[in-house]
């Protein structure tokens, strides 16, 4: 019997210092002002155009490098280490092209995962509503077939990318009366009429826009649905799973950044003429931070694997939720003890930790909030 590896791969810890370089040397220097000036970074987008990075879930035949979700973990979490905007940046790309990846026709596939693989275009995906989040079978957007199309009338709410994606996954009910299996998936480009509302004034993640999307009688070719009729539920939810561990390595990045930069902080800052780092209740501060995160770090690569090996127990739907949960609880705590151990600095814009405690409560709440995972988790374990 063979042993099983959990350690990375020597391709995967290659990729890994390539963009942990990248980021450090281009990505980091911009965060701070690309979250004062809350803009979309096209210098960040640039950057990771560069090392092919929007195409990483894409298949190789549509212009994508296919990568495993491990490895593509990994890339989340080296950018959330520097900047949790940029790590967004591509973590939508995964959100809005899974769909398409698992879902799409040929065609479908050919005429939005190849331009989406080139950087000449990117996508949103557009389920929630203002009260339908968590209840997704509540949402009230509707899709009505006209002749060769469809006309959707409704508004989405809390999309990532809104104004700068021009393709946008969006779910309807083309039953009204059906509940969760009379929804449907829709590829709706910008150019067919939908509109971008109010953009979101945010906590954090400032530098990734966060908008309404608007739906006033759209009109959608028939060979934009995605899948059949009906099947929109089960497309959002098969996407949710595969894509709550990408959350999880946000997190993990997040809580990875706040540890480098206590901890080179806790080296060089002076009380009583000792470095802080030699105080013993400081150090167990670190320690239990640093224990949590790689904790975190491995359970979200277990998620990823669980993805690349097909799920053949089905586990992913728990591991997935247990992932997204611990990893954002994780970032939150120690994001606030690194503003804690930097003291009256760690408070101040000087230093990046109260934006990574920012930016670290949003993996708490969105593709799921952790309160959904816990039932999630729990529905698993009783069923």
């Amino acid at each position: 019997m063979g042993v099983q590896s959990i350690s990375m791969s020597e391709e995967q810890k290659s990729f890994r210092s390539a963009v942990r370089h990248m980021a450090e040397t281009r990505i980091a220097p911009r965060a701070a002002e690309v979250d004062a000036t809350a803009a979309f970074s096209w210098e960040d987008f640039k950057d990771c155009l560069a090392m092919d990075l929007p195409g990483m879930n894409v298949p190789v035949a549509y212009g994508g490098s296919e990568a495993d979700h491990v490895t593509q973990a990994i890339m989340i979490e080296e950018l959330a280490r520097v900047s949790a905007s940029t790590s967004l940046m591509m973590g939508i790309n995964g959100l809005s092209t899974t769909p398409i990846v698992h879902w799409g026709s040929d065609e479908q596939k050919a005429r939005y995962l190849t331009p989406i693989a080139r950087g000449d275009s990117q996508g949103s995906y557009c389920l929630s509503e203002a009260d339908a989040g968590s209840d997704v079978a509540a949402m009230t957007t509707r899709a009505i077939r006209d002749g060769d199309g469809y006309v959707l009338n409704g508004r989405k709410q809390w999309i990532t990318n809104a104004g700068i994606s021009d393709v946008y996954v969006v779910f309807a009910k083309t039953d009204p009366t059906g509940g969760a299996r009379g929804v449907s998936a829709f590829i709706v480009e910008q150019g067919m009429g939908l509109q971008i509302g109010k953009l979101e004034r945010k906590l954090g993640i400032h530098g990734s826009p966060t908008g309404e999307v608007i739906l006033d009688d759209v009109r959608v070719p028939a060979a934009n649905l995605l899948g059949r009729e009906g099947q929109g539920f089960t497309i959002a939810m098969h996407t949710l799973d595969r894509t709550r561990p990408a959350i999880a390595a946000q997190a993990v990045g997040i809580a990875q950044g706040a540890i480098d930069t206590a901890r080179a902080y806790m080296k060089q800052r002076k009380t009583f003429g000792r470095p802080i780092a030699e105080y013993q209740g400081l150090q167990f501060m670190l320690a239990d931070m640093a224990m949590k995160t790689e904790a975190a770090r491995l359970l979200t690569y277990r998620a990823c694997a669980l993805i690349d090996e097909g799920d053949p127990d089905g586990e992913l739907n728990s591991i997935g939720a247990m992932a997204k949960c611990f990893a954002s609880d994780t970032a939150m705590q120690v994001t606030v003890d690194a503003v804690q151990l930097l003291g009256g600095n760690g408070y101040t814009m000087d230093f990046p930790v109260e934006r990574f405690m920012r930016d670290a409560k949003i993996t708490q709440i969105y593709e799921g909030t952790n309160q959904i995972q816990r039932m999630v988790i729990a529905r698993n374990l009783l069923r």
